[in-house]
């Protein structure tokens, strides 16, 4: 199982720390969710935050774009230097020409979709993103429940890229811990988020360790 720590739920105030953690430990990236109060109830952190934590983390960045209207931002992602660039179906009206333009920037392109959307949405796009990030809670704050019925929505996706020859991987953001990653995992999922249950843990290695093994 591939993990990316949400940096969300990390000490503002340490991230130097919280970064250097996720150096020495087995994640495969790094988790970095950038809102904007619009297209959810919350800011996160912008740009000029993750340029500085680049220069640092040795890690991939996978770049998730909680905001209206990504499109326009392609090309700040790609200078902070983004490895993934995952933007909302929700957010993109036009999502296909958005997807070909983060892959012609040099980005592996990643579509999310939010709880109440239906993975059918994803039919005509799927054969032309590399990831896709279903989210087992509503976006904008980490610490919620996991919201059962996304374990269906996983194994859903799971047919749907088995039937249409993509190689997406399947990723997975929202009340991830020991237990639900397990069902996930054999739901069919390639890649674990989880912020609250790594970093508020008493020793956040052993918890990346525990999904990695799942």
């Amino acid at each position: 199982m591939k993990v990316s720590p949400s940096l969300l739920s990390a000490d503002f105030c340490h991230l130097a720390d919280s970064i250097d953690m996720i150096n020495r430990s087995q994640a495969d990236m790094l988790h970095l969710d950038i809102m904007d109060g619009v297209f959810v109830p919350n800011i996160s952190f912008g740009f000029p935050v993750v340029e500085n934590l680049k220069n640092i983390c040795n890690k991939p960045l996978d770049v998730h774009l909680m905001i209206v209207e990504p499109q326009k931002f392609i090309n700040e992602v790609k200078a902070i230097g983004a490895d993934i660039m995952n933007v909302h179906y929700e957010a993109c009206i036009h999502l296909s020409r958005v997807v070909q333009q983060i892959r012609e920037a040099g980005m592996r392109p990643g579509v999310t979709i939010n709880p109440a959307t239906p993975v059918c949405v994803l039919e005509d796009i799927i054969d032309q993103v590399d990831l896709v990030l279903i989210m087992s809670v509503n976006p904008g704050f980490g610490g919620q429940k996991f919201i059962e019925n996304s374990l269906k929505k996983v194994t859903q996706l799971r047919q749907l890229i088995d039937r249409s020859g993509s190689k997406a991987l399947i990723e997975v953001d929202g009340g991830v811990n020991e237990a639900t990653g397990r069902k996930l995992a054999d739901a069919g999922a390639d890649i674990l988020v989880a912020g609250s249950y790594v970093f508020n843990a008493p020793d956040p290695l052993e918890r990346i360790d525990t999904l990695k093994n799942l």
